[in-house]
């Protein structure tokens, strides 16, 4: 009996699947490696350090997979823009997996010495070359599959990964060391580690089934047509698109950085400074996740009525005039104020600016660049931002004697820069993707050129 052809309808909802389910797993995978920064790898891969030192440079371990980063959004976005969207993500997953689990396997320094937290911070390379190419193919496969009406609300799904990812991941530690109490900082920190590998059987089924975008498709044919010979995408982007990038890079700061602030940060901050239980954190953690997962896709859904640079712009706000409320909330050290500052932050500002990202992302890239054009201004952002953050932070706190004031500022500024980005981004959520090929921005150059022979 022959199988029927699966309806637009089952492939729209397994692109969406594919971005969403392995943009989860693979959040989960690069988020308990800041859970366990924040927790046990100071004393255990760099345990001659003093407990505050060694706290900043277990935390900015944790910076060194954003090196990698834009590696990862250039390579993938390459292979993305000419070979396929699916492709790319199946790769990206598989390179994802294998380096947490390592981390899950590796000896620590009590037991091979300087080695464990070089191979440590090589594996975590790994991880952000994987994280680099993840977010951009998650991004494009559920917009590029979406109705035209719905792009904000499609492209929203994959963004509940990274808060999924924390939800999961702090979940999966604390459930570890409850499991290994006392022996958790010997074998119990593992666990979440190694259970990756069941979760990506899992995604990577999930990913399998799902199909390359229309938009993807008519641009790949057509230039097969044709028989030119094309510029790397990224070559094109840098020169054509400097615009788009540019905003793309510099719209994140609201929250590429703010996100781990008010995540891994401030886990750190109220065990270590306030010396409060590491429950608490854990605790505000989830809850501000599982805030975060309800409300982006309300946002994305937002974005398609009002506007994406609307919706963003409205975030923003949020965040500059709750920041320090929220701080001031954390450092009560009491648990309902510490969940009450995280889920504010997470429910309101953080998902207001987040879930309109892919959507808005894709809707200023034609086709032909539009893997390379989000991955590589968004990964820019995580570098430039996100990447050593919870260590700036620690190390603002240590400067100041304790002081939040610092870190207050610091988030504040960052998100007026993205203000002042989005205000010069187009609301093109009227448009077709094929007539986005053809738009661009003041300045830019038409799409056509990328079809322009070497």
């Amino acid at each position: 009996m022959e199988k029927t052809a699966p309806t637009p309808e089952q492939l729209r909802r397994r692109s969406l699947q594919s971005g969403t389910i392995g943009a989860i797993v693979e959040w989960y995978e690069y988020t308990i490696y800041g859970t366990a920064a924040a927790l046990v790898f100071g004393s255990l891969f760099f345990p001659n350090l003093s407990s505050g030192v060694g706290q900043i440079v277990s935390l900015a371990s944790f910076g060194v997979g954003f090196l990698a980063r834009p590696l990862g959004a250039v390579v993938a976005g390459h292979l993305g823009d000419r070979i396929g969207r699916k492709s790319t993500l199946i790769l990206t997953f598989s390179v994802m997996t294998v380096a947490t689990a390592a981390i899950g396997l590796m000896p620590t320094y009590a037991q091979i010495g300087v080695a464990a937290p070089l191979l440590l911070c090589v594996l975590r390379l790994a991880q952000g070359f994987a994280v680099g190419g993840e977010w951009g193919g998650a991004a494009i496969i559920a917009v590029e599959n979406a109705p035209r009406r719905r792009r904000g609300y499609f492209g929203s799904w994959p963004q509940i990964g990274v808060s999924a990812g924390l939800l999961l991941g702090t979940a999966a530690v604390s459930l570890s060391a409850w499991l290994s109490g006392d022996s958790f900082e010997t074998w119990g920190w593992r666990l979440p580690f190694l259970l990756a590998i069941v979760l990506a059987v899992v995604g990577l089924v999930i990913r399998l089934r799902a199909t390359e975008s229309p938009a993807f498709l008519a641009e790949k044919a057509k230039m097969d047509a044709e028989m030119e010979q094309r510029k790397a995408p990224a070559v094109v982007l840098f020169r054509e698109h400097k615009r788009s990038l540019l905003i793309a890079i510099f719209g994140r700061f609201a929250e590429a950085g703010n996100y781990y602030l008010f995540t891994t940060f401030i886990l750190s901050y109220v065990t270590t400074t306030l010396g409060a239980p590491r429950s608490y954190g854990l605790t505000a953690s989830m809850i501000g996740a599982a805030a975060n997962i309800a409300l982006i896709p309300v946002f994305g859904a937002l974005s398609d009525r009002i506007g994406r640079p609307k919706t963003f712009l409205i975030g923003a706000g949020i965040i500059v005039v709750t920041t320090w409320p929220v701080f001031a909330l954390v450092q009560t050290g009491e648990l309902w104020a510490i969940t009450l500052g995280v889920v504010i932050f997470m429910a309101l500002g953080h998902a207001m600016v987040y879930a309109p990202l892919p959507a808005l992302y894709c809707e200023m890239f034609p086709t032909a660049v539009r893997y390379s054009g989000i991955s590589i201004g968004y990964q820019m952002a995580s570098i430039l931002l996100a990447s050593f953050a919870p260590a700036l932070a620690a190390a603002m706190v240590l400067w100041t004697d304790g002081s939040l004031w610092a870190v207050i500022v610091f988030a504040i500024a960052c998100t007026l820069v993205a203000i002042v980005a989005i205000s010069f981004a187009p609301d093109r959520r009227h448009l077709e993707l094929d007539e986005i090929d053809v738009t661009t921005l003041p300045g830019e150059h038409p799409a056509a050129s990328l079809r322009e022979a070497s």
